[in-house]
């Protein structure tokens, strides 16, 4: 229940963000973007209604269409993420709805591309969907083995080619820009704060080595047995991970142990276990 609480408010959170930059950036400037929204731009355009009420009506009938099509498992669990939006969009319309930091078509672009990257991946870290137009591709991937990616641009594309109905050109390629961005970004996001330095040391001082690992950065190490290709010599390898912060100090006191050690780094993704997550 916990769990479940801590994901829940991890997709308020996100969708609240996420609603935030749809009306300081998205309304003021005119572009266009795609997914739900989009949809509700061109509901808004066509029966004149106000964006929130348009995405709660979208949002309903694809909850409906999960349901039918994916069990009632994941239309409970994707309940949060698609109703949570709408009802702050609305929230934020009526008491956010004056407020304009910028009409700047290409800053509206830039700050809303990220504002939607950062939104996703709250809700993507929190283990959830954020609902809505992330229905459709489920449904094909498990039902016709579609991958999503493909889908998921094939809807947003189609979303975009028809607000082209109601908005100057520019404001398409705006809203194309945007799109890029947090694609882009929404990697980043994720990744934020999870990326470690993977280090290798092989040198005829690995005792040393290790032991300073140990006492300066509080770190665990690995020693892998290993064997010179040239001299057939049999030696530790010392295998570590670390923060980019430390990796400077570490490599400081390697030098110092062993100036003609042979080091290799590589940037690592994502790091879980004793020391890191806990």
């Amino acid at each position: 229940m916990k769990s479940q609480l801590k994901t829940i408010l991890l997709v308020v959170l996100g969708n609240f963000i996420y609603a935030l930059g749809i009306q300081i950036f998205l309304v003021p400037s005119n572009i266009v973007t795609a997914g739900a929204t989009g949809l509700g731009l061109i509901l808004q355009n066509l029966i004149h209604i106000k964006l929130s009420v348009g995405v709660l009506g979208i949002n309903v009938i694809l909850m409906i269409l999960g349901l039918v099509c994916l069990g009632k498992d994941f239309f409970i669990g994707s309940l949060a993420g698609s109703f949570s939006y709408p009802l702050e969009l609305a929230f934020i319309e009526k008491f956010f709805g004056n407020v304009v930091l910028t009409t700047d078509p290409l800053l509206c672009t830039i700050f809303l591309g990220l504002i939607v990257a950062l939104s996703l991946a709250i809700i993507v870290r929190a283990g959830a969907s954020s609902g809505g137009m992330d229905i459709p591709p489920i449904i094909l991937y498990r039902k016709f083995k579609i991958p999503m990616s493909v889908s998921m641009y094939v809807f947003d594309g189609a979303v975009v080619i028809a607000l082209a109905k109601f908005y100057p050109t520019e404001s398409i390629l705006y809203g194309i820009v945007m799109i890029f961005i947090y694609t882009l970004m929404l990697d980043k996001f994720l990744m934020f704060g999870a990326e470690k330095m993977e280090v290798k040391i092989i040198s005829q001082k690995s005792s040393e080595i290790k032991e300073a690992v140990y006492e300066s950065l509080d770190r665990g190490v690995t020693l892998i047995s290993a064997k010179g290709g040239y001299a057939q010599n049999e030696f530790d390898m010392v295998f570590t991970v670390v923060s980019s912060r430390e990796l400077v100090k570490l490599e400081k006191q390697i030098r110092e142990i062993d100036p003609t050690c042979f080091i290799t780094v590589c940037q690592v993704k994502e790091v879980k276990g004793r020391g890191f997550t806990y």
